[in-house]
């Protein structure tokens, strides 16, 4: 599916469910939140985009720990499970997808690599849960768009659609 199909379909599963979905993006600046505003209706169930491209946004608007991004950095598990959490805290949505990583082409290093992203998924009354994919190192806008079908597809996940 592109990455339009996937969105509406989040989309619908969302809008089925009477569920309001937000996303927490670094690496992507947003792509996530565009690819679903990008559809008519989406308003019905989109909540917010929060853009935290720094560690300070990520600490201001999120919640993350200093302590979390000082002990595993931006890119690990632990924030993007952090960031999941915190747009559920602050926002009306019962969904979050949150996305930190290195798109390139500069940045990464032998433990983590270009194309290191970490998911988080946070669905209200569960635990959230995080993914680690590792992306070709095609090029930075081949590693962002893969991002964002692969925050879609874990959506869809979550919700029971896949």
């Amino acid at each position: 599916m592109t990455n339009n199909e996937l969105a509406n379909a989040l989309l619908q599963a969302c809008q089925q469910r009477g569920i309001m979905l937000a996303t927490a993006e670094s690496c992507t600046g947003g792509m996530i939140i565009s690819a679903l505003t990008d559809i008519a209706g989406s308003s019905a169930v989109v909540d917010r985009g929060f853009i935290t491209y720094s560690n300070e946004a990520k600490m201001d608007m999120l919640g993350v720990s200093p302590a979390t991004l000082e002990e595993y950095g931006a890119v690990s598990r632990e924030t993007a499970i952090e960031m999941a959490k915190g747009a559920l805290d602050r926002s009306r949505a019962k969904l979050t997808l949150a996305v930190t990583g290195i798109a390139g082409p500069g940045g990464g290093s032998a433990q983590k690599p270009v194309g290191l992203v970490w998911f988080g998924v946070g669905l209200d009354g569960q635990a959230v849960t995080a993914e680690r994919q590792l992306f070709a190192d095609n090029s930075r806008d081949f590693i962002r768009r893969e991002t964002v079908g692969h925050a879609l597809e874990l959506g869809l996940r979550a919700l029971g659609q896949r």
